[in-house]
């Protein structure tokens, strides 16, 4: 039987402000990925998201970004390796602090926004992010992007790292994502979301913009939580692996 974890990026509100339905969307998913501060989140928000997630039975991951939170972690930023390092380490800590009464340990680490999609491309600033998981815990699991230089790096330190796949997100046809800044980034039918999950998930391929099916490795398939129907999407993907036989089930079950 095929397997699959289903995450979402969660933990993501900020004060008096609210983001996401986290709440509704723990049910579904297995493995949360929680902001750590830098780009969302609060002290508040990190406790209170870390403690829904044991409530229900998800395996919790350290979702770092860049400090940028006027932006959300979604500008590129340009820093050394040494800075790098310590971003992710200090967010990995800033989270652990709120699992451990709870009993908890961090399952992975996927970085967020700019930060995750410059380490697909960039070596360099890969090694630096998994050098501070390594350096933090070397039995976390790495979270990238399938086809990315972040794997490549994970590994190459030893790391142990899944492949995810977007079901909402557009691929050009090196196989990275089609940035937000253009037309048909974003995949808004659902029907359509949810067959390309199917086909990357049984068959390993997707459709990049140019038509081209290009091959696709989906350890982990990650659902966006802050839409209008995030719940309802979430649910009809997970639904439809399962009617197809896909076993649902967190990281550390499948490295």
């Amino acid at each position: 039987m095929a397997k699959v974890d289903l995450n979402s990026d969660l933990g993501e509100s900020f004060g008096r402000y609210t983001l996401g339905m986290d709440d509704k969307v723990l049910p579904i998913i297995t493995s949360a990925n929680v902001a750590c501060g830098f780009h969302a989140a609060d002290p508040v928000v990190m406790a209170r998201t870390a403690a829904l997630a044991k409530d229900c039975g998800v395996a919790v991951g350290a979702h770092p970004g860049f400090p940028d939170l006027m932006g959300f972690g979604r500008r590129n930023m340009t820093v050394s390796a040494e800075e790098a390092r310590a971003y992710v380490l200090y967010q990995l800590g800033a989270l652990d602090a709120f699992l451990r009464p709870l009993g908890m340990k961090l399952q992975h680490v996927k970085p967020h926004g700019a930060l995750y999609n410059m380490a697909a491309r960039d070596p360099a600033l890969a090694k630096a992010i998994c050098q501070g998981i390594r350096d933090f815990d070397d039995s976390l699991i790495v979270l990238a992007l399938s086809g990315g230089q972040l794997g490549v790096q994970a590994e190459a330190l030893g790391l142990r790292s899944v492949s995810e796949v977007f079901a909402d997100r557009a691929y050009e046809p090196d196989g990275t994502l089609v940035s937000r800044s253009k037309p048909g980034s974003m995949i808004t039918d659902e029907d359509e979301a949810v067959a390309r999950v199917i086909r990357m998930v049984t068959e390993g391929v997707v459709t990049a913009v140019n038509g081209e099916d290009i091959p696709i490795r989906a350890d982990s398939v990650c659902v966006h939580g802050d839409g209008p129907r995030a719940v309802a999407f979430s649910a009809k993907i997970r639904k439809a692996l399962e009617d197809r036989g896909v076993e649902l089930c967190p990281l550390s079950r499948l490295v």
